[in-house]
């Protein structure tokens, strides 16, 4: 029996801004955007790899929290404390650039951890961690 993970989920705070990092920076495929009202879902992936996914939502939606949970959860959003995610290149120098010069907010650049990985992390246009180790 495999297991795969087929989608993750980001909150995103505008759909725009989502579509210009994972899609015109990172260079992700979008695979399906969906809107209902004034919320929009963005499904995006690597290209290559149809079986991977990361889901951008809208947060806080769900009409069973109250109005202090949402606002709770986008306080979180927007301090960089609610959710990441972790990619992986082969490239990790040459995607840091890329990101830097596209003017992506640069939390750590590339360094050798102490843990044996090599990373660097930005955050996205919602404040979420994205995090890039180098592929081995």
């Amino acid at each position: 029996m495999a297991i795969t993970i087929h989608h993750a989920f980001l909150p995103h705070t505008d759909a725009g801004a989502a579509l210009g990092f994972y899609r015109d920076t990172l260079g992700f495929e979008v695979r399906k955007d969906v809107g209902h009202g004034n919320l929009r879902w963005i499904t995006v992936g690597p290209p290559g790899q149809p079986g991977t996914s990361i889901v951008l939502h809208p947060p806080a939606v769900d009409p069973g929290i109250t109005e202090d949970e949402r606002g709770a959860v986008l306080a979180l959003i927007a301090k960089g404390a609610y959710t990441a995610v972790t990619l992986a290149t082969d490239d990790l120098d040459g995607l840091f650039e890329r990101l830097a010069a596209a003017g992506a907010d640069v939390v750590q650049e590339p360094i050798d951890q102490a843990y044996g990985v090599r990373d660097c992390a930005f955050r996205d246009p919602a404040g979420n961690l994205v995090r890039i180790n180098q592929l081995a």
